[in-house]
């Protein structure tokens, strides 16, 4: 191959194709996939560093990506919730025995 043979192979390859990062979402804005696809459907552009994350827990209003602060959810000793035994949580028991109740807190973890 000479070089007029390589020049004219590299001006007849095709423009490359821009690169391109989306989330898909339904009407409720929740995410459905992350996709570098032209796909069918509702999508809005992300920056590759959230296309990487792919994270789940967003929504997306009014164009924009909105992302919810993670959660935490733990049990906590109360005055209302399952009453379980008063040495082991894991097991339920009547209202009418010993018992500790306990209940589901969420916490914003930072």
């Amino acid at each position: 191959m000479d070089a007029e043979e390589f020049w004219a192979i590299l001006h007849a390859m095709p423009e490359p194709q821009p690169v391109f990062w989306r989330l898909y979402y339904n009407q409720l804005g929740e995410p459905i996939t992350y996709s570098m696809e032209d796909m069918p459907g509702t999508y809005i552009d992300v920056d590759p560093e959230t296309y990487a994350r792919a994270p789940w827990n967003v929504r997306v209003q009014a164009g924009r990506l909105i992302e919810a602060k993670p959660s935490v959810r733990r049990l906590a000793p109360g005055d209302s919730g399952t009453p379980c035994h008063p040495d082991n949580v894991a097991i339920v028991v009547a209202q009418t025995e010993p018992h500790q109740r306990w209940s589901i807190k969420t916490h914003e973890s930072h």
